[in-house]
């Protein structure tokens, strides 16, 4: 691709590896495009962010395909991963610490499947306290790593699909399609309550975006070679 075509927009399905932040992604691709053809700046965003512990599929738009992203934001997506059943953490994933277990051994295959139903439609979800959303200007996860509490406020978001693909407890496999704003982690966070017992998110990958697949995207290394 040329310069050109870079200001002009582009769309570039990345598939992000585990650790990496969306923002990494970003500034990462900005700087290789940059160095390539010798720009002083460039617009190049992310269209729905992707905690450090997801891999998956990450929407980068460029130059003029930027005003997109909002568009891109609203899609449907989809996800695949896994609950850990019987412990929680205050991030509802393994960035934190296990802080309280809780018996599984009343958990049978029968009760998750039809757990599952309850999560079904529209539905009422609290974002995690260790969240990229922002209160008085700063982000809740720099809050909570503060040891600040905070009061969230519940959404609604909508699941048309929650497929239980895999049950080996203590885990828990699972494929959901969500609407824009949906956290699977405290999906995990309420899957396991309604089971009366705890849950985390212990894997997760974003799969779909609309109509975009994560086997059409490509690694930022392969990325930065082709370039």
């Amino acid at each position: 691709m040329t310069e050109e075509d870079f200001k002009n927009g582009q769309v570039l399905l990345i598939d992000k590896p585990l650790e990496w932040t969306s923002f990494q992604v970003v500034n990462k691709l900005r700087w290789h495009i940059k160095q390539k053809f010798g720009l002083k700046k460039i617009k190049v965003g992310h269209a729905g962010t992707l905690d450090p512990l997801a891999s998956g599929l990450l929407i980068i738009c460029t130059g003029k395909f930027t005003k997109k992203i909002n568009e891109y934001q609203g899609q449907e997506k989809e996800y695949t991963g896994t609950f850990f059943l019987g412990a929680t953490t205050p991030s509802y994933d393994l960035e934190t610490e296990v802080n309280h277990t809780f018996p599984i051994s009343h958990i049978s295959e029968t009760l998750i499947y039809s757990t599952t139903k309850k999560f079904i439609g529209q539905i009422r979800q609290k974002p995690p306290i260790f969240s990229a959303l922002k209160k008085d200007g700063k982000r809740l996860y720099e809050l909570a790593r503060e040891g600040k509490t905070t009061e969230i406020k519940e959404r609604e978001i909508t699941i048309s699909e929650f497929e239980i693909t895999n049950i080996s407890l203590p885990e828990v496999s699972f494929r959901v399609v969500c609407s824009k704003g949906t956290y699977i982690r405290s999906l995990a966070f309420d899957f396991g309550k309604a089971l009366n017992s705890g849950a985390y998110l212990k894997a997760l990958r974003r799969t779909r975006i609309g109509e975009f697949k994560v086997e059409d995207g490509i690694k930022i290394d392969e990325f930065i070679a082709n370039l």
